[in-house]
């Protein structure tokens, strides 16, 4: 079985933020930069040596926000754009002068349309799909979580898609061969449970190699997918159970429901991107902290050689 252990050992996001120092040369192109928690993170970003960015929005705001944080705009392309900021954005990218697309003061519907555009969208004919990475206190590795904000109630074929997506994630910040739990709410095979037959079916279509750079068993449970000690009990013996690296999802809801409670029962720590375009999407709440959309970004840059 291949190496599917992080590299050096990664156990926090702050680490990701060291690897992704070496992703110093890409450039990162904010939709509607005016928002002081998103100039937090590009002056964040900028202390720590991350990346370069181009802010588009409205020139006076983003200057404005800007003396209120303390972030120097000298050496930050700013943009003047007060129409379609969202398009502007994904044109930038589109069109090569940017390497990574960032939500801003925009509504995700907004910054997604511009995403879609048939003329200088960032489409690639593949699903998207959220890729979240939580540090969750007490625990001895990185998990990642897909897909709790995009896919509703997703087929077999674009469950598909959303595990190769979170699969390129992991292997850009250094999982070889990440192990996937699909998800259920029971890990026996129950014809009347869709999401059992999914995950069996998923399970085997890894071992056919129909899915490829990573290893499925499903249907797991959430117990025995995270426990080594639920795995024991249950008498599940597999080289995913206890030792998930992705938590694959069968609907929106369940993955809703496990990256809230992580978040506000477990006090954990997140970075999330979009996967499915052809560059990462850091499509952070507006709600969110800088230190998230920090992480975010980090897991963004890592991530980007394998898009």
């Amino acid at each position: 079985m291949k190496n599917c252990n992080l590299e050096a050992d990664m156990r926090t996001l702050d680490e990701l933020k060291t690897v992704a120092k070496n992703e110093s040369n890409q450039i990162v192109s904010v939709a509607n930069a005016a928002d002081m928690e998103v100039l937090k993170a590009v002056k964040a970003a900028k202390e720590e040596g991350l990346c370069s960015f181009i802010l588009f929005g409205n020139e006076n705001e983003i200057y404005t926000l800007s003396d209120k944080v303390a972030l120097d705009l000298s050496s930050i392309k700013v943009e003047a754009e007060d129409v379609n900021p969202a398009g502007a954005a994904v044109k930038a990218v589109h069109e090569g002068e940017a390497d990574i697309l960032m939500k801003g003061n925009v509504s995700t519907k907004a910054l997604l349309k511009a995403v879609l555009n048939k003329e200088y969208g960032l489409r690639s004919g593949k699903i998207l799909s959220q890729v979240a990475l939580f540090e969750i206190p007490n625990q001895d590795r990185l998990l990642f979580l897909t897909d709790a904000g995009m896919n509703i109630a997703p087929t077999l074929l674009e469950k598909v898609e959303i595990i190769n997506n979170a699969v390129k994630v992991a292997r850009g910040v250094g999982m070889d061969c990440p192990k996937v739990a699909a998800l259920a709410a029971v890990e026996i095979v129950n014809p009347s449970m869709q999401a059992t037959m999914d995950a069996a079916i998923l399970t085997q279509m890894q071992k056919r190699n129909q899915i490829s750079d990573c290893i499925i068993d499903g249907p797991l449970a959430f117990d025995n997918a995270v426990s080594p000690l639920a795995a024991e009990q249950k008498n599940i013996h597999s080289d995913v159970a206890g030792s998930t690296d992705i938590i694959a999802v069968p609907t929106i809801e369940v993955g809703n429901a496990l990256y809230k409670s992580f978040m506000y029962f477990a006090d954990a720590k997140v970075a999330s991107v979009v996967s499915g375009a052809n560059a990462p999407i850091v499509l952070t709440s507006r709600a969110d902290s800088a230190a998230s959309k920090l992480y975010s970004l980090a897991l963004a840059l890592v991530s980007a050689k394998k898009f």
